[in-house]
């Protein structure tokens, strides 16, 4: 039967998500983080409060989706053969939607207001976290996930592991029923619920319902660090929490923060990290160099005199340390923009090339540092985002010779100025 254009409507995707599940399906099951004290993190600060969505506002969701894929074979901008520009063909059909009669207005909602007095780069990374769900954003969103692979769903926001095994059992059995392809399902989670709120049996009943794998956001194993940074959670809970997802048979997948302990924690912040990883052994160690966004609670410690933000060298430092202190087989990625050298590799198999590769970087002069910063945070966002914004191509402008790059001849003062106007703007 025919899609009725005049019943599309959107459905509230993920936009904070990990990166392997940047082509993933995104359902909502809860909005935000209920924590939020976190002093690093400028992501759950503004817009909606925490809140759990009730299964049948999930399943809504799941049948918008399905009906907006529905669409897309019916106009064969998928599953077909489609000749030109899929997103080309996504805006005329988005047009014609926004014509039909009785088109919901839904799609058309402002998004959630800022402060006022917001910093323009906290305004420039909130402008692509958008909690009201938007008609446009829903029809990207399935349509990248057909052009990918069609094989997994990411479910947020950011712990899923508050909810009960049976809220999540359904939510799958949902989903498969609604989109067979899909192979695997992963969720954020934070080892504190997993350690002191979910028994070993629930756990399990996440896998057994379906759930493949879980991100969770170590960031540091010192107990001084975690503290400092109101992670709300203890070196020993990160273990067991950890320790419990390996047993439940869900993969686990974490974080940690290089440059989170800034100058006075750095060395112990690194080896602690290291101890915690080698302890849970989880399957994949993901690095996320610390940037400080304004306006967040670490940020405002930093002008206080509290908190001495370390630098590149020195989270380069950090990243050596605890490559060489990891004492456990898992795979390090480094799949953030966040990061200047793109550290990658199996353990223990690649530590001895990983660690040759940060030496090789700690080795160079001082001025070639500087540039291999400015043109690895370039070649950050320009994957991030596929091109220059207005400021950055006025500022790398005086440097352009033949349509190529040279600051060769830039003075230091100028290569730090750009390089750190690119690294204001990108994403964690």
């Amino acid at each position: 039967m025919a899609v009725d254009l005049a019943h599309v409507k959107p459905f509230e995707i993920c936009s904070i998500r990990p990166p392997t599940e940047n082509d993933s399906l995104t359902f909502r099951l809860t909005r935000n983080c209920y924590w939020r004290h976190c002093a690093f993190c400028p992501v759950y600060k503004f817009g909606a409060r925490f809140s759990k969505r009730p299964i049948e506002d999930v399943k809504e969701d799941i049948r918008s989706a399905k009906r907006i894929d529905d669409l897309l074979f019916q106009e064969g901008l998928v599953g077909g053969f489609f000749h030109g520009d899929a997103y080309e063909g996504l805006s005329r059909l988005l047009d014609r939607i926004r014509r039909a009669e009785g088109s919901l207005t839904f799609c058309e909602e402002e998004p959630e207001e800022t402060p006022e007095d917001l910093d323009p780069r906290l305004r420039w990374f909130l402008s692509w976290f958008k909690d009201k769900p938007r008609l446009e954003d829903s029809l990207s969103h399935v349509l990248s996930w057909r052009l990918g692979s069609a094989k997994t769903c990411f479910m947020g926001d950011a712990d899923a592991f508050i909810l009960k095994p049976a809220f999540i059992t359904e939510a799958i059995d949902h989903i498969k029923g609604h989109f067979p392809s899909i192979q695997r399902f992963t969720v954020y989670g934070r080892t504190k619920t997993a350690a002191r709120a979910r028994t070993l049996g629930e756990l399990r009943a996440f896998r057994n319902a379906g759930l493949d794998r879980v991100h969770l956001g170590l960031e540091s194993g010192s107990d001084a660090v975690l503290k400092f940074m109101r992670k709300g959670v203890t070196k020993e809970e990160h273990i067991e929490g950890g320790l419990k997802v390996n047993e439940s048979g869900l993969s686990c997948s974490v974080y940690v923060m290089p440059g989170l302990g800034g100058v006075g924690w750095s060395e112990v912040h690194a080896r602690e990290t290291a101890e915690v990883i080698t302890r849970i052994s989880p399957d994949y160690v993901r690095i996320r160099s610390l940037q400080i966004f304004p306006q967040t609670p670490l940020h405002k410690a930093a002008q206080r005199g509290e908190f001495t933000e370390a630098s590149e060298e020195q989270v380069v430092k950090e990243i050596r340390i605890l490559v060489e202190n990891t004492d456990t087989e898992t795979e390090i990625v480094s799949d953030s923009a966040t990061n200047l050298l793109s550290i990658n590799g199996r353990l223990p198999q690649a530590k001895a090339a990983m660690i040759q590769e940060i030496d090789e970087y700690l080795a160079l002069p001082e001025r070639e540092k500087r540039l291999f910063s400015l043109n690895s945070r370039l070649q950050s966002f320009i994957g991030q985002y596929g091109g220059l914004t207005e400021d950055m191509a006025c500022a790398l402008h005086p440097f352009l010779k033949d349509g190529r790059l040279d600051v060769s001849q830039a003075s230091a003062t100028e290569v730090e100025k750009i390089t750190s106007l690119i690294r204001s703007k990108l994403m964690p």
